[in-house]
């Protein structure tokens, strides 16, 4: 099949009758087939719905589940060649403002959609009288910078959720009519740093921002796709009222696009896919079973879905708008952050492990001039806490605004000064953590996200055990305890030990041997 047919076959899957004609595969469709996606983690939910597909059309979805811009830079820098076949995102608008993306995808088939909303506990709306479906962008501001909405969303950098709110808000508190400009984000800045004060909440993925929402307990309201607040109702009862806000949406609509590199067959086998999940019967279950909207207009949207219309508010007309967004959240309009990192220094990291460690944190702490996201931020404490029988030092640094450089090449001397010597008192080291938080928030009385990150390469053989650390940690003032501790499994370390903290403490356990150590130091920013 050539380039020109395929596009003609997916344009007409695209824009397919209001009965859903298109249907799924033929009998002819149905030879064994495998396509390598890399897709956005939310669409995991769909599962069940791409087994269906499986066993109606013979291709079988070999997912990668990623974050959206993670995907997008994977994209357009090449790694996505040869090692994908298409790309399944939430939304390729990021990806078409980037100018090496342009050559690497094909033909897009939106599968369904879903608008960024607000899910808001039912006393907090009665407590702002509030009628959800009259409720604005500024009203939702306004109640965020007067100190009566507290709420969580997805990091932008890492999750598209979060990268699609940033948006929403940004163009409706600027009141941009186009395409979001540079000057659009510099006059609505006063207006969203204040909004940002209400974030309580922050996560590099959906799902652990759920748990952490209900974890935590006293956070009004969650930022997210209609279909995950809605899914959260329904899976985890939490009674949130759904808003979708009046001034406008960005709204999500998640097409299937082949790439560039793929094979014949590969582009083949995604057409025959997106025909499948373009037929009423895969819309039905999609909408159904995930509560996002149907593509395919003879299909009703679940029930609990409205279909009082919504204006969709404009994307940033440029790479360099979008960047500069990503940027301002991350070094200016979001609260700061402060982490302490425990890292384990015993005996048994000498060598090479050693040196991983000091390289993942000399990429923290990069230049000045590093992308957003790929060093610590501006206004950021970073805590280096290095341990082997017991504590070694804490060394603790504040990242500036003005000329980062210093702070960062500080960060990147102690981290290269780190020596392996002594046992692993891993629940002795996250006590003296929890102390150095309560001593810093104390003394400084500010409030930043704060959090806890592990690193160790074997198991705790001295000081305090896990009984003695659990009941310390229940004996924390409960804001205390709000610092989740975010261990990596690396080495030799004790994957049910290092669970147990993070399940202890509201964290997450990262693998890197799975992965990197550099790598999962960087993924972890997400929810810092």
């Amino acid at each position: 099949m050539t380039a020109a047919a395929l596009l003609a076959g997916t344009a007409a899957c695209t824009s397919g009758g209001s009965d859903g004609s298109e249907g799924g595969g033929s009998r002819g469709d149905r030879a064994p087939r495998t396509l390598r996606v890399l897709a956005s983690s939310e669409l995991a939910d769909l599962k069940p719905v791409l087994e269906q597909a499986r066993e109606a059309t013979g291709v079988t979805v070999k997912a990668t589940w990623t974050g959206t811009l993670d995907a997008v830079e994977q994209v357009a820098s090449g790694k996505a060649d040869g090692r994908y076949d298409a790309v399944w995102l939430a939304s390729n608008d990021y990806l078409r403002l980037r100018p090496a993306a342009a050559g690497k995808i094909g033909s897009e088939t939106p599968l369904m959609s879903s608008p960024v909303a607000l899910g808001v506990k039912k006393e907090a709306v009665e407590r702002l009288g509030w009628q959800p479906d009259e409720v604005t962008w500024s009203q939702i501001h306004r109640a965020a910078a007067d100190g009566k909405l507290s709420y969580g969303m997805t990091d932008p950098l890492r999750s598209n959720s979060g990268f699609a709110a940033l948006i929403s808000t940004a163009s409706a508190l600027s009141d941009a009519q186009s395409a979001l400009r540079e000057e659009d984000v510099r006059e609505a800045a006063p207006e969203l740093e204040e909004f940002f004060a209400g974030q309580k909440l922050t996560s590099g993925s959906s799902g652990w921002l759920a748990s952490a929402y209900e974890r935590r307990g006293s956070v009004d309201a969650l930022i997210n796709y209609e279909s995950v607040l809605l899914s959260m109702n329904r899976d985890r009862d939490t009674g949130l009222t759904v808003i979708r806000p009046k001034d406008g949406v960005v709204t999500a609509d998640y097409p299937l696009t082949h790439l560039a590199s793929a094979s014949e067959d590969a582009r083949d086998s995604a057409g025959t896919l997106a025909r499948h999940l373009r037929s009423p019967e895969a819309q039905r279950a999609i909408t159904e079973q995930t509560f996002r909207r149907p593509v395919v207009a003879s299909v009703e949207p679940a029930a609990g879905l409205s279909q009082e219309k919504r204006h969709e508010l404009p994307f940033p007309g440029s790479q360099s708008v979008a960047d500069g967004l990503l940027a301002a959240y991350e070094n200016e309009l979001r609260r700061p952050s402060r982490t302490v990192y425990v890292l384990d220094t015993s005996g048994s990291m000498a060598g090479g492990r050693l040196e991983k460690l000091k390289k993942a944190l000399t990429r923290l702490a990069g230049a000045d001039t590093s992308p957003a996201g790929e060093r610590f931020r501006d206004r950021e404490e970073v805590t280096l806490m290095p341990f082997g029988t017991e504590v070694k030092r804490v060394r603790t640094h504040t990242v500036p605004e003005e000329r980062p450089a210093g702070a960062l090449g500080r960060i990147r001397g102690d981290a290269d000064s780190l020596t392996a010597a002594g046992n692993t008192s891993i629940f002795s080291s996250l006590e003296e953590a929890y102390r150095h938080l309560d001593k810093r928030e104390s003394a400084l009385g500010d409030d930043r996200f704060t959090s806890i990150v592990l690193m160790t390469d074997g198991q705790n053989t001295t000081g305090t055990d896990a009984a003695g650390f659990e009941s310390f940690y229940r004996g924390l003032p409960e804001r205390r305890q709000e610092a989740p501790v975010f261990p990596i499994l690396f080495g030799d370390s004790d994957h049910a030990e290092l669970t147990s903290i993070a399940e202890l403490t509201g964290g997450r356990l990262f693998d890197a041997n799975e992965g990197s150590l550099a790598g999962a130091f960087e993924e972890i920013r997400g929810y810092q």
